[in-house]
């Protein structure tokens, strides 16, 4: 492996501060003058996995890319440093995320029959704000509600390459009316 490449990777992952894709990691080499193959530059990624097995840091590929970042144990050391309280993500935000995450595309009106409550115009644009969720489309129903899907930042937040990464979702137990009645007596 090529010195030059394996630090100019590094380098680019450092500095990036986002997700950079193999393809954007090329191009920006050689713009820089570095000419190399995309196999080079995987072969680089592997090189620094390695490099980093027994320290504080790890390559993580996520929906957007690859990224250099502090692994997960580390990351309470980190908390000092920034005293700003990030916001607080309410039950009713992560019931909704969830619904959109398992069940996408869906509509305000699927998230409501799945909650069996009313979804606030705050959390959808909470979501929208953070870009967790964007409107991918209208279904085609009387008042064309809006489609609402997860995004990348949203993957790249949980550390996840797809949506199919996701935990499983707990089998739900059928309570028959039997069983319901004699958990009330």
């Amino acid at each position: 492996m090529h010195t030059e490449i394996l630090n100019s990777v590094e380098a680019l992952l450092f500095g990036s501060g986002r997700p950079m894709r193999l393809s954007e990691i090329k191009n920006t080499l050689e713009n820089t003058g570095l000419v190399t193959e995309l196999s080079d530059i995987k072969q680089a990624i592997n090189n620094l996995e390695e490099r980093y097995l027994n320290t504080s840091l790890e390559v993580q590929e996520v929906a957007s890319g690859f990224r250099l970042q502090i692994k997960q144990k580390h990351s309470s050391s980190l908390s000092i440093l920034w005293n700003e309280k990030s916001p607080r993500v309410s039950k009713a935000l992560m019931e909704t995320i969830s619904i959109i995450a398992y069940k996408q595309p869906v509509t305000r009106g699927d998230i409501e029959d799945i909650r069996g409550i009313t979804v606030s115009t705050r959390i959808i644009r909470s979501l929208l704000e953070r870009n967790w969720v964007k409107v991918s489309g209208h279904k085609d129903v009387p008042g064309r509600p809006a489609l609402y899907v997860t995004t990348k930042d949203f993957l790249n937040d949980l550390n996840l390459k797809n949506i199919s990464d996701l935990p499983e979702l707990p089998e739900t137990e059928e309570v028959g009316e039997k069983n319901l009645l004699t958990q009330a007596v």
